[in-house]
């Protein structure tokens, strides 16, 4: 990293650090007030997603994925790997692969649903109205978006966008989508299985009746959702392969990709967004999901320094607070730490486990005078 540039981010994270809030006399009258009012009961949470849906995407990928105590087998292997950070083994196999997907990414298509489910996909949906009504002349709901899916090769983000697709309140304006998922490691089966789960009716075994076999649907059509895999180093990409993986894209997510990214070069993953930003279209959205309080090592002069995931991310896209520079993205959501916590009544082979993160949001801004 260069020196001038090592100093301006040195300089910029103090500024990132909270400032501490003026201290205060407790006021004894208010606190004796708190104290005296009732218990309120509160209303249980409404879930964004009804318990079907979510059974059904669990459902999938244990019918896609789940093969008894082999598959049991493989997750202890994976975890093991995982624990040692020895991603090379953890995902060198098919087996391994299927086994991860099973685990992991159903807990998280659920959670990214939920996510997709409230204002995220809210804002999503405004967005593609808009941009669709306005170029193409078409009626009001009518959305066919294209989606690059960065580090998405386990699966989750299909599962997730196929039950967004399948919400009632998508429904009517999600009438297409095509996928474009790219990951590092060879997900190809993964991908093709699960994308064939979510377009094909789910297998309802032997005993089932035959009018339920007859009305049993596919979550989505095979026509309204397209699924295109391509292997390759995020890393390694170039402004014009950047580019040309751009083009007619409205939403980029980089799902619990980006902190691995930075851990394993922070310049390389700077410039990818840097290349980001200048291959993306106005109105063009990011959405960011990964590890509350993830932090990165960064050398800076020849000192190691930790930053936290978010402030570097900042930094790339919302630009420095000394520079004269105008932000080219715009921060539409934030959240630093969020739970999606698994309802209860929910039916799996494999344990899952409540999810925590940090969400972000972007929306690129017009340059145009």
């Amino acid at each position: 990293m260069p020196r001038d540039e090592g100093r301006a981010m040195k300089d910029e994270v103090k500024a990132f650090r909270k400032p501490q809030q003026p201290k205060s006399k407790p006021n004894k009258k208010l606190a004796a007030k708190v104290r005296t009012v009732p218990n309120v009961v509160k209303e249980p949470e409404i879930p964004n997603v009804p318990l079907a849906l979510q059974q059904r995407l669990l459902d999938l990928f244990e019918q896609t994925l789940y093969t008894g105590p082999e598959s049991l087998a493989c997750i202890q292997e994976v975890k093991s790997h995982l624990y040692k950070r020895d991603f090379a083994a953890a995902f060198g196999q098919e087996d391994y692969l299927r086994a991860y997907a099973l685990r992991w990414s159903a807990g998280r298509a659920l959670g990214y649903l939920d996510l997709l489910s409230g204002e995220v996909g809210d804002l999503l949906l405004e967005g593609q109205r808009d941009s669709t009504g306005k170029e193409d002349g078409e009626r009001r709901g009518e959305v066919h978006s294209k989606v690059l899916c960065l580090g998405a090769g386990a699966g989750a983000e299909i599962a997730a966008f196929a039950g967004w697709m399948q919400g009632s309140a998508s429904q009517e304006a999600v009438t297409s989508l095509c996928l474009d998922v790219v990951d590092i490691a060879a997900w190809d089966g993964v991908v093709e299985a699960l994308t064939k789960g979510v377009t094909s009716p789910p297998d309802l075994g032997t005993h089932a009746s035959e009018s339920a076999k007859e009305s049993s649907r596919a979550l989505v059509s095979a026509d309204s959702l397209k699924v295109n895999f391509t292997r390759s180093d995020l890393l390694g990409w170039d402004e014009m392969t950047v580019k040309e993986n751009l083009e007619s894209v409205s939403l980029v997510t980089i799902m619990f990709t980006l902190n691995e990214l930075y851990s394993t070069s922070l310049p390389k993953t700077q410039q990818l967004l840097s290349h980001l930003t200048a291959a993306s279209e106005p109105g063009t959205m990011l959405l960011v999901v990964d590890s509350p309080g993830s932090y990165s090592t960064v050398s800076i002069n020849g000192a190691e320094k930790k930053y936290p995931m978010l402030w570097l991310l900042d930094y790339s896209l919302l630009g420095s607070r000394k520079s004269n520079t105008p932000a080219k993205w715009e921060k539409v959501i934030s959240e630093d730490s969020k739970w999606f916590r698994l309802p209860e009544g929910l039916v799996y082979p494999v344990e899952l486990e409540n999810m925590r993160y940090q969400v972000h949001l972007y929306r690129r801004l017009d340059e145009r005078p």
